[in-house]
């Protein structure tokens, strides 16, 4: 037996080769016995307290440390045995590769979390985490890039060249790449500065629509016409926006002209009964209402009334019930709108006439 377990195979005994496949099996049962033992007692615990923090720790856990402890197990059994230096190299560099891959998957989870969970307890929560989407993204690079970097100084490369090389090529694409960075840097205005969110109703320049999706690059806006327009982050940003979602009510100024053939005692009782349609419809806020003027060709009025509502469609509503009202009001005293006309006057006048004494 002992003849046995002492032949070499590929430079290890039989027996380092048994000890070593006994520390994988070893390690792999011990983690599929006592892992969901250990996960069970944890999430009893995680169910105790209030806050999500001690779920990211189960989590991380299951998906995470217990792949590592796989690994560990695997690499320890291999550290046992005795390999050539080439091998025992490559080995490492697996190692850290595996190791690496695995330490960011934990660090971008802990962040994405970390920034949901604080976005999730503000106003219109799921709304901003669709929004940081696109900031979770960016993080995401720059932490794999840094562990990339990381994992090529653990395995013996010169990373001093390879940095400096990724600031050379980072200048070269900077210049090439302006109008994308000059969008990246405003899609950083658009989330930290929240000029507008996903859902506002927003009008610039001509445009105007409800926003759908804000992007590193690009943001798009459901039109009014249904459908969706694709506009840049530096041209938003540049623009003139109005946000209608952040209003709490309406103003509306509402003009009206009558002929100039209204009796005085009528033209005087237009403010009141135009100030009485509109309180009539329920919600509404009146505010002012005057003789503005002599038009070319009507007396005008103006009125001042709010909107309890800042839905587009609720305004037309309430406007369009105040029309009607105030139609039906002047209909029933006689008073008539006035629209663009012209009235020629024509005077006539006979022509003088003269008499031509001839010279003596």
């Amino acid at each position: 037996m002992n003849e046995v377990l002492e032949k070499v195979f590929f430079g290890n005994s039989v027996l380092d080769w048994l000890i070593a496949a006994g520390i994988v099996v070893g390690t792999f049962l011990g983690v599929a016995i006592l892992g969901p033992i250990l996960l069970k007692r944890l999430e009893k615990l995680a169910e105790r307290t209030s806050t999500d923090y001690d779920d990211l720790l189960v989590m991380s856990i299951e998906k995470f440390i217990f792949p590592l402890l796989y690994v560990g197990g695997v690499y320890a059994a291999l550290s046992y045995l005795s390999f050539p230096p080439k091998v025992d190299k490559y080995t490492t560099m697996a190692l850290v590769l595996i190791y690496t891959y695995f330490i960011m998957r934990i660090i971008t989870a802990v962040i994405e979390y970390l920034i949901n969970s604080f976005l999730k307890k503000q106003d219109q929560g799921e709304t901003k985490q669709k929004q940081a989407r696109g900031l979770i993204i960016i993080i995401k690079f720059i932490v794999w890039a840094l562990g990339f970097v990381f994992a090529l100084d653990n395995m013996g490369f010169n990373v001093s060249t390879i940095i400096a090389g990724l600031g050379v090529g980072g200048i070269a694409i900077a210049l090439a790449a302006q109008t994308v960075l000059g969008d990246l840097f405003a899609y950083f205005i658009i989330f930290f500065d929240r000029p507008f969110e996903i859902g506002d109703f927003i009008v610039f320049d001509s445009d105007s629509g409800i926003v759908e999706y804000i992007g590193v690059k690009s943001t798009r806006i459901r039109t009014l016409n249904g459908q969706i327009l694709v506009c840049s982050n530096k041209d938003l940003t540049n623009a003139r926006v109005n946000n209608f979602q952040k209003m709490d009510r309406r103003r509306v100024v509402f003009k009206l002209g009558v002929i100039y053939q209204t009796p005085a005692d009528k033209l005087e009782a237009i403010p009141n009964m135009v100030k009485e349609a509109i309180l009539s419809v329920k919600g509404l806020e009146y505010d002012r209402g005057h003789m503005s003027g002599f038009g070319d060709s009507s007396l005008n009025f103006d009125f001042v009334y709010y909107v309890p509502s800042p839905d587009f469609a609720v305004y037309m509503d309430m406007q369009q019930e105040v029309n009607y009202k105030v139609f039906r009001k002047f209909e029933n005293e006689g008073i008539e709108f006035a629209y663009p006309t012209q009235t020629l006057f024509v005077q006539n006048q006979s022509e003088p006439t003269s008499e031509v004494v001839p010279a003596k």
